[in-house]
């Protein structure tokens, strides 16, 4: 599973609870664009609407600009394809208090794009700094060794 994009902010400001494998629906170039390696998944998340999975704000450019549809928006929604049992339970977590579903990677499976969401509490600045000082302090232990 090669993986095509990674969200590492999102693994720094949240603390990730669960992880859901997901497919995309997309258009044909959007497919090849995301192949090739051109996707932003900073400050995407996902919602759960009208009993679908939606992913917001990930930016998917053209593969090739020139032969994009004219009204095509980068930024669109997309719909997440996701078991009807897993978006029950997504709608139950996602209201607890601090809750938030976000993509933290796009890789690929037997050909198919998929995406791995995640449900996630918001950390505090302590628990940023905490984590900034364990790891390095994990590396001045490796450069001693």
């Amino acid at each position: 599973m090669p993986i095509i994009a990674e969200n590492k902010k999102a693994r720094f400001d949240y603390e990730i609870l669960e992880t859901y494998e997901a497919g995309l629906e997309l258009k044909g170039f959007e497919v090849k664009s995301i192949k090739s390696g051109r996707i932003n998944l900073v400050g995407s998340y996902a919602i759960i609407r009208n009993n679908e999975a939606w992913l917001i704000n990930a930016d998917i450019p053209p593969y090739q600009p020139k032969n994009a549809p004219l009204d095509y928006n980068s930024k669109r929604n997309r719909r997440l394809l996701l078991k009807k049992s897993e978006i029950k339970n997504l709608i139950g977590r996602i209201h607890e208090k601090g809750l938030t579903l976000m993509p933290l990677k796009i890789y690929t499976k037997n050909s198919k794009i998929k995406i791995e969401i995640c449900l996630g509490k918001s950390r505090k600045k302590a628990d940023k700094r905490e984590l900034i000082r364990k790891r390095e302090i994990g590396r001045e232990i490796q450069r001693e060794r």
